[in-house]
């Protein structure tokens, strides 16, 4: 079983950046797909980002596009979200999210995803 821990979330002024970081514990993530989820206040969790083992694939939800980055360092069992050009509409439980395989599908639904960080609260101040 591999565990997942967020870290990074903290409270920003609009237009502000912030980078998140996700380490895996008891397992190594090299051979997983690793993903970045959202929760705001009321709403469902959502989509935001994901990248391939590798690294050579990215995927972003429209509402982050061009705006945050996901990366990740296999060497150190860490996947990362650059989140630049905030917005209040950004303030959320941000979870990080494993899928072990080479091969994925339906990648914005949630029960595609296998681990779950317990989640880091970003918050935006217009």
């Amino acid at each position: 079983q591999v565990q997942l821990i967020e870290s990074g979330g903290e409270l920003v002024q609009a237009g502000g950046s912030l980078r998140l970081s996700c380490t895996a514990s008891g397992r190594t993530f090299s051979n997983s797909w690793l993903g970045w989820f959202r929760q705001a206040p009321g709403k469902e969790r959502e989509f935001a980002a994901a990248i391939s083992l590798d690294g050579d694939s990215t995927f972003y939800a429209d509402s982050v596009k061009g705006r945050f980055t996901i990366s990740r360092d296999n060497a150190k069992n860490t996947v990362y979200l650059q989140m630049n050009s905030l917005k209040p509409e950004d303030t959320a439980v941000y979870y990080c999210a494993a899928h072990f395989g080479y091969f994925i599908v339906n990648i914005m639904r949630l029960t595609t995803w296998d681990s779950w960080g317990q989640g880091t609260q970003v918050t935006v101040s217009s």
